[in-house]
């Protein structure tokens, strides 16, 4: 996380929760339940942060941060953190660069937000890309099946569930602001995504949707059911040892 916003006290208790739900002790229930309980703070902190900003505009501005992915399965790692930035009210652009430290091609993403958006989905994206590497080694193929077949449909089932969850979550949030607020908070949350999609054309005019893949592994149902067990967040200090490890 890149901003001061990192110290609020909602977000340090939304690490607690998360870090017993990571915990290899706790159940697929108990997992549940803290990913409940922690997706519905992240959401109520989004929209505590976007209206304090209504009056404070200072407190959360739009800003763009950018985001090098390497390693295996690239294309479903910056699918799933385009996924998460989308849910939360964000925008995203991704690009191929050739790397010649490397000697081998990256993923650049570009991630258009308000501080706050950002500093949930770059939380939520280090911990769901951890469970997803980690669930997906578990999986098993079919026989004769190719490994890699089966593991791109597992994590874009996985993708697909826990984006699924993330609105709902959002939705909730604002239901409930809304009731408390008389729908004001519809309605500031509304116009920051016109502005962040107005920032976001005016940087990329020209922008054009990529093919859509088609995967024919038969790990989807595996990756939902996991999409629908992961928890929402870590500790973001430990973002970098992670995405190493990942990439090893």
């Amino acid at each position: 996380m890149h901003s001061d916003q990192q110290n609020h006290p909602m977000l340090a208790k939304v690490r607690a929760i998360l870090a017993k739900a990571e915990d290899p002790a706790a159940s697929p229930e108990e997992s549940q339940a803290y990913f409940a309980k922690a997706a519905d703070l992240m959401s109520k902190y989004g929209i505590e942060r976007a209206m304090i900003a209504e009056s404070l505009p200072e407190t959360d501005k739009p800003t763009k941060r950018v985001v090098i992915e390497s390693g295996s399965y690239l294309l479903d790692r910056v699918n799933l953190l385009m996924s998460v930035v989308d849910a939360l009210g964000g925008q995203s652009v991704r690009w191929r660069s050739y790397d010649w430290d490397s000697g081998k091609y990256v993923q650049k993403v570009e991630i258009h937000g308000y501080e706050s958006v950002l500093d949930r989905a770059e939380m939520l994206y280090t911990s769901l890309l951890l469970q997803a590497f980690n669930g997906m080694k578990k999986g098993r193929p079919l026989p004769g099946e190719s490994t890699t077949a089966y593991r791109k449909t597992w994590l874009a089932g996985f993708r697909s569930a826990v984006t699924e969850r993330l609105g709902v979550a959002e939705r909730a949030a604002v239901d409930e602001a809304d009731r408390q607020l008389g729908g004001k908070a519809e309605l500031v949350l509304a116009k920051r995504e016109d502005t962040i999609r107005a920032i976001f054309k005016a940087a990329h005019p020209k922008i054009r949707s990529a093919p859509k893949r088609r995967l024919t592994g038969s790990g989807w149902h595996e990756g939902v059911t996991a999409g629908e067990r992961a928890d929402l967040g870590t500790n973001p200090r430990v973002d970098s040892s992670r995405r190493q490890s990942l990439s090893a």
